[in-house]
């Protein structure tokens, strides 16, 4: 447990870090006005957060720097104070969702997230696991052709094109909209679930015959929809951040080829109650362990949809990439809602 003159100087040391690049000189922070002791004080109370794995000496001459742990416990003070939430920044995020599909509203949001933080923005869309089935309409084109269209949650739309022998009653139509929306709206869209759910041995033999050719609208769902990443500002981070190292980009960009691997540390984010933050090491993925990560979820306050995130180095203005994602997440689970009927 710091005290907190030591969480000032702490806190003092990531924000000057953050803005020079620089290790931070002891006389600098004694400099502070906010500081009511002398250098000789400082310089200890730097040794004791060093101690503490907080700050690191690169060498005998230089100034402190934060370590991992060091940027940690000021991101969790933030979190759990909510100080320091508000960035300082010349751009707002100005998302303007309303009546978008919801690919542009995830494209849209990816850009004026890397706008706004110089950050690499990556949105993850509705995750399949998420979605359900929202509508169901089946709809008579000619007199034996059928078509069934099915609308998700997330915005999703399937459909099937049916062809039969004879014409097609135009009372089994409707009665096979009203079935199908009665068993199917709110049901996850795993193949084996939905076809269970259609199953019904009370059905006459022209209901079940129609209900049978209809069923493969539903199959494909799951196997048809796919997670999807948009990402945006690969160009920001690699320039506005000097990340110079070429293993380093060679691992971040090949990290950004294997998508699958970003929607798995997005898919965690979903289970977190508030920002998600991975710093340095705490990152699983190796290719990240010299990066950040903030992550944010939305959707409606049911359950959780998809995911917000940054990714840029560990000295990263974390104030301004947390009240980032949080923003550009409450639009879009505002977005979800109103869109979709999602609540």
């Amino acid at each position: 447990m710091l005290t907190p003159r030591q969480e000032l100087i702490l806190c003092k040391v990531v924000e000057d870090y953050l803005h020079s690049g620089q290790p931070v000189a002891s006389k600098t922070i004694a400099a502070d006005p906010n500081l009511d002791c002398g250098a000789s004080t400082v310089r200890n109370e730097l040794a004791l957060l060093e101690e503490h794995d907080l700050l690191a000496h690169p060498h005998t001459s230089a100034g402190r720097v934060p370590t991992d742990a060091g940027h940690r416990y000021v991101v969790d003070r933030m979190l759990g104070t909510g100080q320091s939430l508000e960035p300082a920044r010349s751009h707002s995020l100005s998302l303007s969702l309303t009546r978008r599909e919801i690919e542009e509203a995830m494209r849209l949001t990816s850009v004026a997230i890397s706008r706004v933080t110089s950050l690499l923005a990556v949105v993850s869309a509705p995750s399949l696991n998420t979605a359900t089935i929202r509508h169901v309409e089946v709809l008579a084109l000619q007199p034996q052709v059928v078509v069934v269209v099915v609308i998700t949650s997330t915005g999703g739309v399937s459909k099937l094109l049916t062809t039969f022998d004879a014409s097609v009653d135009q009372g089994l139509v409707a009665w096979a909209g009203e079935y199908l929306n009665e068993r199917l709206v709110g049901f996850g869209l795993g193949a084996r679930m939905l076809s269970g759910r259609l199953e019904d041995q009370s059905l006459g033999i022209s209901e079940r015959a129609f209900v049978d050719r209809v069923a493969p609208a539903f199959g494909g769902l799951a196997a048809e929809a796919q997670d999807t990443l948009y990402v945006d500002g690969a160009a920001h981070l690699l320039s506005n951040w000097a990340i110079g190292d070429v293993t380093q980009i060679n691992e971040l960009m090949s990290l950004l080829e294997r998508r699958a691997a970003i929607l798995r540390v997005l898919r965690t984010a979903l289970g977190e109650s508030d920002v998600y933050v991975r710093i340095g090491r705490e990152n699983e993925i190796p290719a990240m362990r010299s990066l950040a990560l903030v992550a944010s979820g939305y959707g409606p306050a049911s359950r959780k949809l998809g995911a917000v995130s940054v990714i840029g180095p560990v000295h990263m203005d974390y104030a301004g990439a947390i009240a980032t994602v949080r923003e550009a997440a409450h639009e879009l689970s505002r977005f979800v809602e109103d869109a979709y009927g999602e609540r």
